[in-house]
């Protein structure tokens, strides 16, 4: 007798809470376990024709049912394999717009729900993913019979996860969308009440769902069973309450902020004059290593990304300026692309692994290594203004990529001089000599250019 050989399944870190299923990895695919408790929601959720419908329209991650006899699965009614997310992404690294799309589909998922006899059991911004190009329900196991009378058990966690942010960010400062990383399961209401302007009390909307609803969590903190067993809400009463969710997300709205970056290469003389000169290299550079991710480190509004995201190279595009990656999201909105991803990441800060055991949502490196990074125009910002050595950025770079197309700009560049300006020069060590020294410990250099009056 030959002893069985048992392949390796790894459960995602993030999939614990749900006892209607969890997703797991089998040689590197993704498939979601569905156990018996959700069997009888699971046929309804196909048999009512709300999950053909949510599909058809974009709203949910469309799966396959597979066979799960080579897996080891305990206590299994089903195993669906859905289709897979390139790069998963987390609320506190959107933009505005993508944050604001992102509640929109929620509530628009809940009134098809409804319309099905069905109703989602959370309003989890983290079952949100963005799959070519728009946001998507990820999570196939949100949703329950809906029941008459019954209030929607999710309503507090939109606000705190959607309406309470998008507020903050619309009202107060932009900024504030990283709350959302310190307060996992969203920014609590009282919180949200008093960080708002008095003004927004004359915005019905926010007054009701934001105002009166963080206090009365407040007065009945103490007798939340109480409370909940005797709430009640009719349909009628429910698909008001999400017409005045809808209202509340249509009426927020933020403009990007004009500065430096956001049109840095339409209104910076020296960089137009080598622009197609750079595209040129870029485009021979991706010709020669063919990846099929990318990430472009500090891509301003997208226009290298785009260089690669237009020849189907799935590409996530970061930068610090949340207005660059709002005009990013934005334009990709109007070019209907489908392999590129805007995000809000800061390299000198970079997204950390969260959540329980520090495992439930991923750290950006540990969503690597990509194929080919981008790092253009960017090394000096990460040495001089942030006085990073050049040993430490290589080595960072190293750990998340296969493959890396960068620029070295140098002392004289005009860019680099208004960063000297207003400090004193304690970077001998900041040369191109140096640089490739520093980066030929962890890469080999295979091609190299220069771009002419740079």
């Amino acid at each position: 007798m030959e002893k069985k050989l048992m392949t390796v399944t790894e459960t995602e870190s993030s999939s614990f809470r749900d006892p209607s299923g969890f997703v797991f990895y089998h040689e590197k695919i993704c498939y979601r376990q569905i156990n018996p408790a959700f069997k009888e929601t699971y046929n309804y959720l196909i048999d009512s024709g709300l999950y053909k419908k949510l599909a058809n329209e974009k709203l949910l991650i469309p799966h396959e049912t597979k066979d799960d006899s080579h897996l080891q699965s305990l206590n299994n009614f089903l195993t669906i394999q859905p289709k897979s997310i390139p790069f998963v992404s987390y609320p506190y690294e959107w933009c505005f717009t993508q944050l604001k799309h992102a509640a929109q589909a929620t509530l628009a998922i809940m009134k098809h729900a409804l319309n099905h006899g069905m109703i989602l059991k959370d309003a989890n911004a983290y079952n949100i993913q963005f799959y070519q190009g728009k946001p998507i329900l990820i999570d196939t196991l949100s949703f329950e019979k809906y029941q008459e009378g019954k209030p929607w058990m999710g309503y507090k966690q939109f606000c705190e996860n959607f309406l309470g942010p998008l507020a903050l960010m619309s009202f107060k400062d932009i900024r504030l969308s990283t709350l959302l990383r310190e307060y996992i399961n969203g920014i609590p209401l009282d919180l949200v009440s008093s960080l708002l302007p008095k003004r927004t009390y004359l915005k019905f909307h926010l007054t009701t769902n934001i105002h009166l609803h963080a206090r009365y969590q407040n007065d009945y903190a103490d007798k939340a069973s109480l409370a909940s067993s005797t709430k009640s809400m009719s349909k009628h009463s429910l698909l008001g309450l999400i017409d005045s969710l809808e209202s509340a997300i249509n009426e927020l709205n933020w403009s990007p902020q004009k500065s430096e970056w956001t049109n840095y290469y339409n209104e910076c003389s020296h960089v137009t004059t080598f622009l197609d000169e750079k595209i040129n290299l870029i485009n021979n550079y991706l010709d020669f290593l063919k990846p099929k991710t990318l990430w472009d480190l500090g891509a301003n509004t997208g226009v290298f990304s785009r260089i690669a995201s237009e020849r189907g190279v799935y590409t996530v595009s970061m930068d610090i300026d949340p207005s660059c990656v709002e005009i990013n999201y934005l334009q990709g909105l109007e070019k209907k692309e489908k392999n590129l991803l805007p995000l809000l990441i800061d390299l000198n800060n970079p997204t950390p692994a969260i959540g329980w055991n520090n495992k439930e949502r991923m750290s950006f490196q540990d969503r690597g290594p990509v194929d080919t990074i981008f790092a253009l125009a960017l090394i000096h910002h990460l040495a001089i203004s942030n006085n990073v050595p050049l040993t430490k950025v290589a080595n960072f770079f190293s750990n998340i990529c296969q493959s890396l197309i960068i620029e070295f700009i140098p002392k004289c560049d005009l860019m680099v001089q208004k960063l000297l300006a207003s400090r004193e020069d304690i970077f001998p060590d900041y040369t191109q000599v140096l640089f490739e020294k520093e980066f030929q410990k962890f890469f080999n250099i295979i091609k190299t250019g220069k771009i002419s009056n740079s």
